[in-house]
């Protein structure tokens, strides 16, 4: 009867239960109700699939419902299966990628894609050029720097963002002027043209798969004499990445252009995003001003050092040979450098872009506008707008494959011809007149020299348009072979004026003054076709990727240089038709025409043993038709020797190790065109012709053989990573103009030189995690460069004009000295030796031979992150001479501004000073300049910059949940902040000559709706 009752009871139990699970159950807290009867649906089976960036699926990655040991992995087409509940969360994890947490939630199928750890090794893939690969596994030295590192700079050139960041890679703006073009040299110089209109060391710039002109654009200004930057109408906050190849293995696929190196702009492409568009915005305003002013004589002591010139002469002062003594007003104080460059310039940037993208279809819309101010007096603004596209399809099977870019950029230069405002400043008295008149026109009255600002009446203005296209097609043949095809068009227009007012120039000469105008125009067009055939296939544990391919290539230059004078008013000065005499004073245009052939073979094994096969044909019309094709190759090769058995097992903190090395040649036809032929032109007058040019066809390439060896090493899981690299490259063949005697009507001809130029050096790269957690980390990145570069060979360069330049054994990058040798104590005038010992000084006594270029330079880069905040800051270093500050003013006791230790001239015998005696005699001039050219003319110019420095904020998710934004970021950045130096000079890079880098701080926020 008992088990009767009890299986009554538990009946009824049951019957309860049933009944109340029928009805709905209110949970206390929330309110919130779930109906039991769908308790069947509550754990309900979830279907996903993992892809990466590219919409590539990821097989292997590990999926765990948050909370439990329960997980499974994505099968090869990354898919995966698990049961779960609405509440649930999903932890996705990959080696190489950063972990995903995503909520169940209701759907029954998800779509993934995991971001790739650009801190991994395995994850970090490099731009080669015609092929990818990643960090892991390279077996060429390729360095780069990310859009993260770039786009929130506020500077005009991408080749900026690269100062300080890269081993092997020198940058050098030398000028705070905007829009020039900096100077950059990868892994040193190579050729002996080193001239402004005939450089044979410029590296390869190839954007988007479109090679362009690396050759600064012309420009007649004296600002801008060093030219005008081919790259400065791209958007940077376009750019996703910049690559530098430097060795053979890297770069001998691009043959003869790739020489000097390689530099891979690549764009920023449309994101998977399941089809929902999404809208970025970045912008910032900020300010600029002169990093860096000299320390100048004020009025009392500038008073103080003439008088005492004159009284040390004894010369009296008279209102002809001292008017800053009897003229000028002696109370009057001008700080020039305030004056002339102390302005406060204003930076804009506004930049959106909008994109989407599916499984199939991704596409980047976006356009940006730049606004820089100038320190200079006068409206020298620096305007910039740009356009940007990205489109990107591929079929369901992923057979077909499209991609079309393109960049189109509009920029005006204002900036101004003439005297150098920086050499006012730096020697203008500081009592001399006020610049204006009370009417507000330009005082002239008792200047003995221009009116500082009368260049503002030659104002020159530069207009350049610049559009880059290119398209991809590619078929998969069958599985692992590919057909693909790449055609890209560049099209670059300058537009640079030069208009010469009659304010310009001393009233008193304005009946003498014609209006005139300097007018040029450059027009450069490019068109590229690459096919392709692209191998990728695995047997077994081996690996095999190559590819096969040609290159035609098509370029025209045209230059236009026209002087027109004569205008009756300002007004039609832009109308030719108004001048009295128009003068075509330059009109060239050049065909530049380049094909090649190219293969390359790259084979894994075991993911441990790599190596790497390139080869190329170049033919280019530069040269005679029996030299116009030559073959350039590489192989490289690396072995992970962290892989192997025995290493894993003895060596337990060592998480990576790589061994690698390559040996190649590639070359060089950086020579103007059609330097073989003979060449004319017309004699004025009628029927006349004259030669200009000497013919030889039998020049030949410049040939550059690289060689590198590097070992990478990673400790305790990558947290602390080493790369110590070893090169040496070797360019013969020298392209330069052969001297020949006057008497055969020509100073040289194009011909190959007997000389060999060397490069080598050690490349040091540290990356280290210091702290890492939830909250916190901790990075930094240190490069360093030891750079040794030396003229070899060069048979009878004693015989040749490059006597006076170069010296066997020496680097190209020296200049010859006379040996200093005190104060004459009975002149109290510098004195040098003289060397030979013959009365005179000429260049057989400058014997003493200095390296005027880097003994080594690099970089600090640290990456502070707490939660949301985000600091960054880099400290670029450079040990280097440049010339003496000293000597760019005129000698003590001249009329002039001059440096404060001016003031600490010699006086009398037994002084131990190091400025010669105040005098403006003209016996003070030769040695002061003499001296100029010794070893007192030189200076340490080592320093340490903070470069860049930005802190950045990430706004909280709940409050960008409030406002339906995707995400927000807030941020101050800072460049050239400060600088320490023992230099004295305006700038221990560009000297006491040029406008120094200017001091730039904005404040910005990037928002993604």
């Amino acid at each position: 009867m008992q088990n009767k009752h009890i299986i009554r009871d538990r009946c009824i139990l049951l019957v309860l239960l049933l009944i109340f699970s029928i009805g709905t159950y209110s949970l206390f807290g929330n309110n919130k109700t779930i109906n039991f009867l769908e308790l069947a649906d509550y754990q309900h089976r979830v279907k996903g699939q993992v892809k990466d960036s590219n919409g590539i699926p990821i097989p292997g990655v590990n999926v765990e419902i948050k909370g439990t040991s329960y997980g499974t992995f994505t099968d090869k087409e990354g898919y995966f299966y698990v049961d779960a509940a609405p509440t649930d969360v999903l932890i996705l994890s990959y080696i190489g990628f950063k972990p995903l947490e995503v909520t169940v939630g209701t759907s029954k199928e998800l779509s993934l894609a995991l971001e790739e750890d650009v801190t991994n090794l395995e994850a970090v893939t490099v731009n080669a050029g015609y092929y990818t690969v990643k960090e892991r596994e390279r077996t060429g030295s390729i360095a780069k720097v990310t859009s993260e590192e770039i786009e929130l700079q506020p500077i005009v050139s991408p080749l900026q963002s690269l100062e300080g960041r890269m081993a092997g890679v020198e940058v050098e703006q030398g000028s705070g002027i905007t829009g020039l073009a900096p100077t950059i040299r990868i892994r040193g110089q190579n050729s002996l043209r080193n001239s402004r209109n005939d450089n044979g060391n410029y590296p390869l710039y190839i954007i988007d798969g479109i090679p362009i002109v690396s050759a600064p654009i012309q420009s007649p200004g004296t600002l801008t004499i060093t030219g005008l930057d081919p790259l400065s109408t791209l958007n940077l906050n376009n750019i996703e990445s910049i690559e530098v190849l430097k060795d053979a293995d890297a770069t001998a696929i691009y043959g003869s252009r790739g020489a000097n190196g390689v530099v891979l702009i690549t764009s920023k492409k449309g994101k998977l995003n399941q089809g929902k568009s999404s809208l970025e915005i970045n912008m910032y305003s900020g300010i600029s001003e002169v990093s860096n002013k000299m320390k100048l004589l004020n009025t009392r002591q500038y008073i103080s050092m003439r008088k005492q010139a004159f009284e040390n002469d004894g010369v009296i002062p008279t209102e002809t040979n001292a008017p800053d003594l009897m003229v000028w007003d002696q109370n009057r104080y001008t700080d020039w450098q305030d004056v002339l460059f102390g302005g406060t310039a204003f930076a804009n940037n506004i930049n959106m872009a909008i994109s989407s993208g599916n499984e199939n279809t991704t596409y980047r819309i976006g356009g940006s506008y730049n606004k820089l101010g100038s320190v200079f007096p006068g409206d020298f603004d620096y305007n910039k707008l740009t356009a940007n596209v990205n489109f990107s399809h591929k079929s369901d099977n992923n057979r077909f494959q499209l991609s079309f870019s393109a960049n189109y950029g509009v920029d005006n230069n204002k900036v101004f011809n003439g005297a150098n405002f920086v050499n006012y400043a730096l020697s203008v008295p500081p009592n001399a007149p006020p610049i204006y008149k009370d009417d507000g026109s330009l005082n002239w009255e008792n200047w003995t020299v221009d009116n500082p600002l009368a260049v503002l009446k030659q104002p020159q203005d530069i207009k350049t348009d610049n559009l880059l296209t290119n398209l991809n097609i590619s078929y998969g043949i069958i599985k692992g072979l590919r057909f693909k095809i790449s055609t890209g068009f560049s099209k670059l227009d300058n537009e640079d004026g030069i208009k010469y007012y009659k304010e310009r120039y001393n009233p008193n000469r304005w009946e003498r003054i014609k209006l005139g105008v300097n007018q040029n125009y450059s027009k450069r067009r490019s068109w590229i076709l690459e096919p392709q055939i692209i191998f990728n296939q695995t047997y077994g544990k081996i690996n095999i990727d190559a590819l096969m391919g040609g290159t035609f290539q098509d370029n025209k230059s045209n230059f236009l240089s026209i002087t027109a004078n004569g205008y009756p008013d300002k007004s039609l000065m832009s109308n030719l038709n108004a001048a009295e005499e128009v003068r075509i004073t330059n009109d060239a245009n050049i065909h530049y025409r380049y094909a090649a052939l190219f293969g390359r073979m790259g084979l894994n094994w075991y993911k441990k043993y790599f190596l790497n096969i390139t080869g190329r044909r170049d033919g280019s019309s530069r040269f005679g038709s029996d030299r116009r094709f030559s073959n350039f190759w590489a192989i490289g090769g690396a072995w992970i020797f962290s892989g192997e058995k025995v290493i894993e097992e003895n060596i337990s903190f060592l998480s990576f190790g790589k061994l690698r090395a390559s040996y190649g040649t590639t070359g060089s036809d950086q020579i103007p065109d059609y330097g073989f032929l003979d060449t004319y032109e017309a004699t004025e007058g009628i029927g006349g012709l004259y030669p200009t040019q000497l013919f030889n066809p039998d020049y030949s390439w410049e040939v550059n053989k690289k060689i590198e060896a590097s070992l990478q090493l990673g400790f305790l899981n990558d947290h602390f990573n080493m790369e110590v690299s070893w090169y040496r490259n070797r360019s013969s063949n020298q392209l330069v103009g052969y001297p020949l005697p006057a008497i055969t009507g020509f100073t040289s001809v194009q011909a190959n030189l007997p000389a060999l130029v060397q490069n080598s050096g050690w490349e040091v790269l540290l990356n280290s995690m210091n702290l890492s957690s939830k909250n916190f980390s901790w990075q930094t990145s240190i490069n360093m460069t030891i750079p040794k570069n030396k003229l070899l060979e060069f048979d009878n360069i004693d015989d040749t004009s490059y006597a006076s330049q170069y010296r066997v054994g020496h680097p190209l990058n020296i200049s010859f000295f006379y040996q200093y040798d005190g104060i004459n104590q009975e002149t109290g005038f510098y004195q040098i030796v003289d060397a030979n010992e013959d009365g005179r000084y000429n260049n057989d006594d400058r014997v003493v031979i200095k390296n005027m270029g880097r003994e080594y330079y690099g970089g600090i880069n640290n990456h502070i992150r707490y939660k949301g905040l985000s600091l960054q800051f880099l400290f670029e270093y450079i040990k280097q001479f440049n010339g003496s500050h000293i000597f760019r003013a005129t000698p003590p006791g001249f009329s002039g501004n001059k440096p404060v230790e001016f003031l600490e001239a010699w006086e009398r015998p037994g002084d131990n000073e190091n400025i010669q005696k105040v005098s403006q005699s003209f016996l003070a001039i030769d040695p002061f300049y003499n001296t100029a050219n010794s070893t007192m003319g030189i200076e340490d110019a080592s320093f340490l910059r903070l470069k860049n420095i930005s802190l950045s904020y990430r706004l909280p998710k709940h409050i960008l949940k409030k406002i339906n934004v995707k995400s927000g970021q807030i941020y101050v950045h800072a460049q050239n902040l400060f600088t320490i130096t023992s230099y004295k000079g305006l700038d221990p890079q560009g000297g006491s000559g040029v406008v120094p880098p200017l001091r730039t701080i904005t404040c910005g926020i990037k928002v993604t709706l």
